[in-house]
């Protein structure tokens, strides 16, 4: 029996929609749909244990996975099997998990998972766009605690109209590029790219996701109602203890906020909050102690969270002592590695990120291949953030999501600003040495530098910097805060993430933290981050100015050259033997890439060397040299034969005709050496192809004056035979013109009886 299943569409308003259905396929879940839009179908299940787990947090999981059948198309490697994520999938993984954890209570500790899979894939559609909606149609389905349902939308905007899902095609269009994610009442997550658009228009880009988003939650909300909405689950919450948290703020407040007013390093500020909280636990007795569990702990770090935020707001003062408005010191360099193509340091405070570029062909491009998309990029950037850098120790298990995270913001930071004609492919590398506060826009800074540093000639420098917001609702009172450190990255209600050229933003990441931000204050926050933006962009331009002209002495030039298509096999030759061996001789890399559409080859030359480079620019130009018909041009003989000489263009080495002999002289030749001899220079004559033979054909004679009282042969008819002849033919039993040259051929052997 077919299940009964309840859908509910969304109309996106120009003639697409969204629909989400429910009650067919994986009904054991504790919440499930189907979203769908065009062909692409994506399945969303989620599951949360009954049973709370010891720790202190939500362990929630999200998980997005694109099936290779889904584009009918099969997975790469040996075994033909979906494997780990790929970065694409992490990313997504993010952008989800983002806007649903601060949904769920702050002490629901079951463990929950949220698993999306592309099921269905169509070239119109970007999946990613839809993915936040599955994710909390599927919650509302279900009976967690969950606040209220969110979704997520993609705004493009192409010639000055703004889209809300923009199709691949519309999206290369675009000049911006971002994800929203917001309930009804809040904009909770903002994430993406964009072409030095100004802040006016990026929160109008806000308000239109905002608006597509509400009708996506009202459509989740009949979906619910229609299914039979669920009664929330009851669970073990956090114990609470009134009259413990009282003295413990009492025992904490004051001399967290007197060690706050100090103005001191991380270290020393960490070390003062342990040494309050070591005095507040030896209050307890070991009774208590045992008995209170982690309240103390808990009550312990609101207290802290409450006495910083109210410094903030009541004084203007931080942890460092800095105004809300001001910069850490900053000091920057560049070349600082020696063997590296291209690098720099940038230290802001107490962040520190180390950056390298490194250039080469296309050949070193980073493939994707994922259901949803093909292609590679000639420009990324990785992004490692090691544990030393915070003075901690523990195992390195791999990439993780945040490293992926940041080191994709950072890349679409910089990404706008690699010209189009840039003939390399370009691999920038941070390393972040130090951490307390957005590593990810010291990233940013770094990478510009370290490009300039390399010769990539950036259209533009770009900076980045991390935004804070303290606020209080019941005052009003906020404070926005520019360059955060990361104890105010924790303790405050906003983390905004800016980049940008002079001239607009060309990335941003935020993650808001309490309901109802108002647009007046969101657009106060961008105008400050400009601020900032330009008065790190200045300290970034007076270590390097702009991009050197040149790459450097030892790094590898690139040349590229467009060959015809008939010319590709020539190049390569049999085997690859002529472009391995040019390889080998000239010392460069040669990579030939087929244009898909005008099918001519791309040639891209890479060396350190500029002589092999123009060894190599010589060896194309002989084959690209065409002669032309009558023209007069320089040769050198190179081979001798007995019926002819082989003779090479002297402005295209390699390039080679056969002289025939009867083309040598006026006179009749009887030995090409009474001719010519090898390595003589002389003229020829370009006759074009020649329509007997179909070869082309050269001549010496027909550039030197006829001897007196010469008279030609007279010619043959189409059987070889001469006029005048009385009918002989001057080729022998064989078939072959006769000639007096030696016959290099071996005589046959009688075959010897056995």
């Amino acid at each position: 029996m077919i299940p009964k299943v309840f859908r509910e569409v969304i109309d996106l308003g120009d003639g697409r929609t969204i629909s989400i259905e429910t009650g067919k396929l994986a009904k054991q879940a504790h919440g499930s749909v189907v979203v769908q839009s065009g062909n692409c179908m994506l399945l969303c299940t989620v599951v949360s244990n009954y049973k709370q787990s010891d720790v202190d947090f939500l362990p929630l999981t999200v998980d997005y996975r694109e099936k290779f059948a889904a584009a009918g198309r099969y997975p790469g490697g040996f075994f033909k099997r979906e494997a780990r994520p790929s970065d694409g999938e992490v990313l997504i993984m993010r952008l989800v998990d983002r806007v649903l954890r601060p949904l769920f209570p702050s002490d629901y500790h079951a463990e929950t998972q949220v698993m999306i899979q592309l099921m269905s894939h169509d070239e119109e559609v970007m999946p990613d766009a839809m993915a936040g909606l599955a994710a909390s149609a599927a919650i509302q389905l279900s009976d967690f605690p969950f606040e209220c349902p969110i979704s997520e939308a993609r705004v493009g905007r192409v010639n000055g109209k703004l889209i809300i899902n923009p199709t691949r095609a519309q999206l290369e269009e675009s000049d911006l590029d971002i994800m929203v994610g917001a309930s009804v009442d809040s904009v909770m997550m903002v994430e993406g790219e964009m072409d030095e658009i100004s802040e006016e228009e990026m929160t109008e880009a806000i308000k239109f996701a905002h608006d597509a988003i509400k009708i996506q939650c009202e459509a989740q909300v009949r979906l619910a109602e229609a299914f039979g909405k669920k009664p929330t689950r009851e669970y073990e919450p956090e114990r609470i203890d009134e009259d413990l948290e009282k003295r413990v703020r009492a025992l904490t407040y004051d001399k967290v906020y007197a060690v706050a007013r100090t103005a001191s390093a991380k270290h020393d500020r960490t070390a003062a909050f342990e040494a309050i909280f070591e005095e507040v636990k030896a209050d307890f007795s070991e009774e208590e102690t045992e008995d209170y569990g982690n309240l103390i702990s808990k009550y312990f770090y609101q207290a802290e969270k409450d006495a910083v935020r109210d410094l903030t707001l009541n004084e203007g003062l931080r942890l460092d002592g800095r105004k809300t408005d001001e910069i850490r010191p900053i000091w920057c360099e560049v070349d600082y590695l020696p063997s590296t193509h291209g690098s720099s340091i940038f230290t802001r405070g107490e962040t520190q990120a180390l950056a390298t570029v490194t250039l080469g062909t296309s050949r070193e491009a980073n493939m994707i291949d994922m259901p949803s998309f093909e292609g590679e990029e000639r420009f990324y950037l990785h992004y490692n953030f090691p544990p030393f850098s915070t003075g901690e120790a523990r195992p390195i298990r791999g990439t993780s999501r945040r490293e992926v995270g940041h080191g994709n913001l950072a890349q679409r930071a910089l990404k706008g600003m690699i010209p189009a004609d840039c003939p390399y492919t370009v691999r920038v590398v941070s390393e972040v040495l130090e951490s307390n506060g957005s590593s990810s826009m010291a990233t940013v800074c770094a990478g510009t530098m370290a490009l300039m540093d390399a010769g990539v000639q950036l259209k533009k420098p770009v900076s980045g910097i991390a935004m804070g917001l303290i606020s209080d609702a019941k005052t009003g009172k906020y404070a926005v805060l520019s360059d955060i450190l990361g104890d105010e990255d924790h303790l405050g209600d906003m983390d905004f993430k800016v980049t940008g050229t002079a001239d607009g933003i060309t990335a941003c990441q935020m993650d808001i933290k309490v309901k109802g931000l108002s647009y007046e204050i969101l657009v106060n926050a961008l105008m400050q981050a400009r601020e900032g933006r330009l008065h790190i962009l200045e300290k970034l331009t007076e270590t390097i100015a702009k991009p050197n002209a040149d790459v450097k002495a030892h790094a590898p030039k690139m040349v590229t050259r467009v060959i015809p298509n008939d010319f590709i096999g020539a190049l390569i030759g049999p085997g690859g033997k002529v472009i391995q061996e040019l390889q080998k001789e000239t010392k460069t890399t040669i990579v030939i890439n087929e244009d898909p559409i005008t099918e001519e080859g791309i040639v891209e030359i890479l060396g350190t060397n500029q002589e092999g480079i123009d060894k190599v620019l010589a060896k194309i130009d002989s084959l690209l040299f065409k002669p032309t018909v009558g023209g007069s041009y320089e040769v050198k003989v190179i081979k001798m034969l007995d019926f002819g000489a082989v003779v090479e263009y002297t402005a295209a080495p390699g390039n080679e005709v056969l002289l025939h002999v009867s083309e040598l002289a006026w006179e009749r030749t009887e030995n090409v050496t009474d001719v010519v001899n090898m390595g003589d220079v002389f003229n020829v004559k370009y006759f074009g192809v020649d329509p007997k033979t179909r070869k082309e054909k050269v001549s010496r004679k027909a550039l030197l004056e006829k001897p007196e009282g010469y008279v030609a042969r007279p010619p043959r008819d189409q059987n070889g035979k001469d006029h005048k002849s009385n009918g002989r033919d001057n080729r022998d039993q064989r078939g072959n013109r006769e000639y007096k040259g030696r016959d290099d051929r071996k005589p046959r052997e009688d075959k010897k009886e056995d």
